[in-house]
């Protein structure tokens, strides 16, 4: 990726979200992996995700795990959901031009209760941050 202001298309076995919510589309773009039951979400990060010194904000971070998270959560329940809790641990720096890859776990799912946790990687396999949270899935289901 040669602009760091724009995305570049997704990598060979993603594609760009079409279950985005305005949040999402304003920060995203948020890609998700093309092959059935696999759950990985990536990002291009661009300039626009970026703290004052020059690499990924932490709260931009925290918001791709929690998107990233949710669609795990998804994925197992087949039912939206909202965050009770998330914790977001940092392992390095993570900078524009560069492909952040979330890859989420359902740990438990119990009475509308699902433990989910990621690791983020960039450059394929080097952990830049790790997400655990905790939601409660909804009654109703997405349409």
């Amino acid at each position: 990726m040669t602009d760091k202001s724009e995305a570049a298309a997704p990598p060979p076995g993603f594609e760009v979200s079409r279950s985005r919510g305005p949040f999402t589309t304003r920060n995203g773009p948020v890609c998700r992996a093309s092959a059935k039951d696999d759950l990985r979400s990536g990002i291009w990060v661009l300039e626009r995700h970026c703290n004052s010194m020059g690499f990924m904000h932490g709260g931009m971070v925290s918001s791709f795990a929690d998107g990233a998270l949710a669609w795990a959560v998804w994925h197992a329940t087949r039912k939206m959901s909202v965050t009770l809790k998330l914790t977001t641990s940092f392992f390095g720096t993570i900078r524009p031009g560069d492909w952040l890859e979330a890859h989420p776990e359902v740990l438990s799912v119990d009475d509308g209760i699902v433990h989910v946790c990621a690791d983020m990687l960039t450059q394929g396999d080097q952990l830049a941050a790790r997400a655990d949270a905790t939601f409660r899935v909804l009654r109703r289901t997405a349409k």
